[in-house]
């Protein structure tokens, strides 16, 4: 939500009245924001605005730093996804500007990530001028039509005397409710025209507004909490589940005060890891298709569960009558509605902000002097903590993706923030890296975008530079956007890259030899000629190196870490490494498979196919 400093309320803005044209209106109005970096890629019809943020750095920007760093990425997705990795590291807005045409359309990808992900960005696109939409011009796209279906809103301005208040609007959906990105079109002379900048003024959009402030208007009443406890009282297995929406919330904080206060154990989607303390006894880690064996045990177990911010999505719930099958009852707390009921049914929800409504439970509680005897539930977790840990072949003469990222996670000790790619190599970084805070992990999970991992640590690297950000990548993943090892070294990031080459797309080939009876079609790249270490060498990377000799990981990955500036580290696996534990897509966590190294309480075989329509 936009807010104003209390000394600024009902005061007019500093450049209320100024001469600007609607270049320099866009800009204002991203650094009246707090908008601080912006990453995009220039082109014909959005010069007016990249000159328009030059000037303004010119003028405002502070000995030797400019007011709003723009960062030039290698092509206009690897911008969308570096503002998503600024927008997931720093909780903020991230701001994205591309010009029209096909720098638009690079960043349908990419909006559509943030979509499914609740990530909010604004991109500002340039775009032909009005008087030319429409006939087929150079460069042009119907940037409308096909960012309405992928975006939470479009913009398109022909009415210049709208545009600042359009950039304010944008800025506040982005952030309200269930964050999300919004795109901006600006015709050329749009950006062109002249005129007063107001400092003040949003758009009048009635029916958004109205469910905003609804969901911002519901409280925690005393009868809500008496009817949660009430819940509560009666199980003797609660379990919470918590999602993305949790940190999106920042809400953190207060779940994890009412995990504590009330000893309730924790069990994070992909998307929440990070909202409770991964290293915390009450906490489980991850749960779903390839969560901790005991999380999804856990699930099954619990005769209580409480969603916070989950949308029982089908990576985790992929048999939804099944999903925590003894649970007796089923409390959601979500910010989007439409969330509530869509998958499982809940006997008690609560829609608003979360963070307070958390707080006046846990209040409420401690004001009942509300305790339950949780000592069964505990001992019960330990002991499936114990017996079906996460666990590989630690015996191979192999390099094992699964011991890599272990042995780093013991330097970092849930402290950095890790990016991914997508595959294999995404699975093992989120079951192997503890999180000790919100906003350490990030990766593609509703949209499962390879190539999201090296430019959403760039992006989280400027939004937190004192961090220490590693992007986990795959071959076949970084090859996506293996342009933005340049930005790394451009801009002298002291990123580390790691890249688990198995020579092929692992998640496909794991698949392929589960349910195709070994075909690896058009995913085994063992016979390509990529040298990823002599490209990060052109790339400008002093440190660039490969480890294949499982006995000198521990030395090289040491070193990887420590180095002062940008680092680049190939590491050969074994081919063959599987993800485990698999849940096949559309069964229970009762058909889980947990390969040859953890235990499994059921079967553990495939006792019938998957649908195969519901592959992948």
């Amino acid at each position: 939500m936009i807010t104003q400093p209390e000394s600024q309320l009902n005061q007019p803005h500093p450049l209320s009245g100024t001469k600007m044209n609607g270049a320099e209106m866009v800009v204002q109005v991203l650094a009246d924001q707090g908008v601080d970096t912006v990453f995009g890629y220039s082109g014909g019809a959005i010069l007016p605005t990249f000159d328009a943020v030059f000037r303004y750095n010119e003028e405002n920007a502070p000995e030797g730093k400019d007011a709003i760093s723009l960062i030039v990425p290698a092509n206009e997705q690897g911008a969308c996804f570096m503002a998503s990795g600024y927008a997931r590291a720093t909780g903020k807005v991230g701001a994205v500007i591309v010009t029209s045409g096909p720098g638009a359309t690079n960043c349908v990808t990419p909006v559509r990530d943030c979509m499914a992900d609740s990530i909010p960005i604004v991109v500002v696109c340039g775009q032909v001028a009005t008087s030319s939409i429409g006939t087929d011009a150079f460069q042009e796209a119907p940037v409308s039509g096909i960012m309405g279906s992928v975006a939470k809103h479009v913009f398109l301005v022909t009415d210049p005397t709208r545009l600042e208040m359009t950039m304010r609007s944008a800025m506040e959906i982005a952030q309200s409710g269930r964050p999300g990105p919004v795109v901006i079109d600006i015709p050329k002379d749009v950006q062109n025209w002249e005129g007063s900048y107001l400092g003040e003024g949003l758009l009048s959009i009635p029916g958004y507004n109205h469910r905003i402030q609804a969901t911002r208007n519901n409280i925690m009443t005393e009868e809500k909490c008496k009817e949660f406890f009430s819940f509560l009282a009666k199980s003797e297995r609660p379990l919470i589940y918590a999602g993305g929406g949790v940190i999106n919330a920042e809400a953190s904080d207060a779940m994890r005060a009412f995990s504590l206060a009330f000893k309730i154990p924790v069990v994070t989607t992909l998307m929440g890891l990070g909202s409770f303390d991964t290293t915390h006894p009450l906490a489980l880690h991850m749960l779903g298709m390839h969560g901790a064996a005991y999380a999804n045990y856990a699930v099954d177990d619990c005769d209580l569960l409480i969603a916070f911010g989950g949308r029982f999505d089908d990576r985790v719930a992929g048999d939804p009558p099944k999903f925590a099958g003894s649970a007796k009852h089923i409390l959601h707390f979500d910010i989007d509605p439409s969330e509530i009921n869509k998958v499982k049914t809940a006997d008690w929800n609560y829609v608003g902000l979360m963070a307070p409504a958390l707080d006046e439970l846990t209040n409420y509680g401690k004001r009942q002097k509300f305790t339950k005897n949780l000592e069964t539930w505990h001992n019960d977790i330990q002991d499936l903590k114990q017996t079906y840990a996460l666990n590989y072949d630690r015996d191979s003469e192999l390099i094992q993706p699964n011991y890599i990222i272990e042995t780093i996670n013991k330097i970092t000790q849930g402290n950095a923030i890790i990016s991914t790619g997508v595959g294999q190599h995404q699975m093992w970084a989120a079951q192997y890296f503890d999180f000790c805070e919100p906003r350490l992990w990030m990766t593609s999970g509703s949209m499962g975008t390879m190539g999201f991992g090296l430019p959403a640590a760039i992006g989280a690297q400027f939004g937190q530079p004192d961090k220490l950000v590693i992007d986990v990548d795959g071959d076949a993943s970084i090859r996506m956007n293996l342009g933005e090892l340049e930005t790394v070294t451009t801009y002298e990031l002291p990123i580390k890259v790691l890249v688990l080459n198995n020579y092929g797309d692992g998640m496909v080939m794991q698949w392929q030899r589960l349910f195709f009876k070994g075909r690896l079609s058009a995913s085994d790249k063992s016979l390509r000629k990529k040298d990823f270490v002599e490209a990060a060498r052109a790339d400008g990377f002093k440190y660039a190196e490969r480890l294949n000799q499982k006995q000198d990981a521990p030395k090289v990955l040491k070193e990887f870490i420590a180095y002062k500036g940008p680092a680049f580290l190939e590491v050969i696996i074994d081919p063959e490494a599987g993800v485990y534990p698999m849940v096949p897509p559309g069964m229970s966590y009762q058909a889980m498979l947990t390969g040859d190294f953890i235990p499994n309480r059921y079967d553990g075989t495939i006792k019938e196919e998957p649908n195969a329509s519901e592959l992948f």
